[in-house]
């Protein structure tokens, strides 16, 4: 692992098992948690090959398998790993960096059609990292794959910095919207969607 995240830096001790029974909590009172996966889920064919990366506790990769998708969920936290893998048993969980993800050093040697990040995890990698983030990311998804990404715009990762990293790395933007049902993105949106997108020409990168 590499430089500690700000899940780790700036919460209290306690913080994964909180998160974990909260997601267990609105998932038995029977809150909608698949939103993401709803989206994801429309824009890739059947039976894709999908990366959660960041996926905490599980519900958007679980809900991606139970569409038919095969999924592979990584987080840098084993709490919650040991979590979507009691709740959620369709995908495989790895513990990984995001900021060093070599998925094939862990017997995923196979490109993505899609990689998901969900729920700020762009605002809870290490300070410093968002661009190596998105290039690793970008990195496992195939040429003409998408990578999409939501996060809180007043999270202390300016939308501006977002936009330079991922193009940086290699993705395009095809659509931005103010929410993961697809309204409309405004400018002062506290909350952004980007779809981004490998360029078909592009090969795909060697994990370093």
């Amino acid at each position: 692992m590499g430089k500690p995240t700000r899940w780790v830096t700036e919460t209290k001790p306690g913080h994964s098992q909180w998160y974990i029974d909260r997601f267990r909590r609105l998932a038995a009172e029977g809150a909608d948690l698949a939103g993401e996966a709803r989206l994801l889920d429309a824009m890739v064919p059947p039976g894709a090959r999908i990366l959660d990366a960041g996926c905490g506790t599980g519900r958007v990769a679980g809900a991606l398998a139970a569409r038919g998708h095969t999924v592979v969920g990584v987080d840098a936290d084993p709490a919650l790993i040991e979590a979507a893998g009691t709740d959620h048993p369709g995908p495989r969980w790895l513990v990984a960096d995001l900021a060093e993800l070599d998925l094939a050093a862990q017997g995923e040697p196979e490109p993505f059609d899609a990689a998901v990040v969900a729920g700020n995890v762009m605002a809870f990698v290490a300070p410093g990292t968002e661009g190596a983030v998105l290039s690793r990311i970008a990195a496992h998804v195939r040429p003409d794959g998408l990578v999409v990404v939501g996060f809180g715009t007043d999270r202390g990762y300016p939308l501006t910095d977002f936009d330079g990293d991922a193009v940086a790395a290699g993705l395009r933007l095809e659509h931005r919207f103010a929410t993961w049902d697809l309204r409309p993105w405004r400018d002062d949106a506290d909350f952004a969607v980007s779809v981004l997108r490998r360029p078909p020409n592009q090969e795909p990168t060697a994990p370093r």
